[in-house]
């Protein structure tokens, strides 16, 4: 796609071409989204998170719609780094994408071993976003990104990855920059708000929870003021850190308020579900933006919001 309109954005030591992003869980675990457009338009395609072993996830039913988004249980399936690597990730680099790994883990030395098979990728895979916002079952099934401690000691037990990392952090606690400075302390060159918010719904006819997981993530329309929140609030005391905005974006103009809250790039997600296309369209509306406001480098817009 050809612009007057640069939009090139820099994530800490991570150069992309566009700040409009893929968002974990949400496009699959390879190239899935190929068949719908060309993905090296794309800044990156990030990919559902992997852990270092194959993980069935929870039973099903796994994903419900309502008011607002949809609730998923999936509970992080995947096929293991060594599977993803051998069967996915050729289809991306042929796709001609620029990939970041997401991975997750129990324990702190389970994210230091999907870190440590993914050293020897080369080419294609640009960065690893390390889904801290996940359970921890160290700390009684407390999520890792819940504590500074533990954010710190993930990130530093995944530089065995020789990438930049990007932790990705959960939206539910008192102060998200303290935790997104841990992360930063830890090494992350970046941080990606948010992930789900914890929410249920209930089958009244059935009087039992939907999910079957009884419980999920609340992603889409509904999230979209909470991400930006918690971009906002990371940004106004760490705005040296790279943000990716995550959370309920379904136009260019969401986008391009995510980016004025902190955000240095955007990731698409939910939306995405509904519209494979839906990064791509983003993107084509961002431009369309910038080229209405006289933005001639989408990075122009980052933190403006703060005055």
């Amino acid at each position: 796609m050809t612009s007057a309109v640069d939009l090139a954005v820099a994530l800490g030591e991570i150069s992309l071409p566009s700040p409009i992003l893929t968002a974990s869980g949400t496009s699959g675990h390879g190239a899935e989204l190929a068949a719908y457009f060309d993905l090296s338009q794309l800044g990156a395609v990030v990919v559902k998170s992997l852990s270092a072993d194959p993980w069935p996830g929870n039973r099903a039913p796994r994903v419900v719609p309502v008011e607002g988004g949809m609730l998923n249980s999936v509970g992080l399936q995947g096929p293991g780094v060594n599977a993803w690597i051998e069967h996915d990730l050729p289809g991306l680099v042929a796709a001609g994408a620029r990939v970041i790994a997401s991975i997750w883990g129990r324990r702190v030395e389970d994210f230091a071993r999907a870190a440590e098979l993914l050293r020897p990728v080369r080419g294609a895979l640009v960065a690893v976003e390390v889904n801290i916002s996940c359970p921890n079952v160290e700390d009684r099934s407390r999520m890792f990104a819940h504590s500074p401690r533990a954010t710190r000691e993930v990130l530093e037990a995944t530089q065995v990855c020789g990438r930049p990392r990007i932790a990705k952090l959960s939206p539910n606690v008192a102060d998200i920059a303290e935790i997104a400075a841990a992360a930063q302390e830890g090494g992350a060159c970046a941080v990606a708000l948010i992930n789900t918010v914890p929410g249920l719904d209930v089958d009244i006819e059935r009087r039992l929870p939907r999910l079957g997981g009884i419980g999920g993530g609340l992603s889409g329309p509904a999230v979209r003021a909470v991400a930006l929140r918690a971009v906002y609030d990371c940004y106004a005391q760490l705005p040296t850190l790279p943000i990716i905005g995550v959370g309920g974006v379904r136009s260019g103009e969401h986008a391009v308020a995510l980016m004025m809250a902190g955000a240095s790039a955007v990731g698409i997600g939910t939306a995405t579900l509904e519209r494979p296309r839906a990064t791509l369209l983003v993107q084509r509306e961002l431009v369309r933006w910038c080229r209405a406001h006289g933005v001639d480098r989408v990075g122009e817009l980052t933190g403006v919001a703060h005055g």
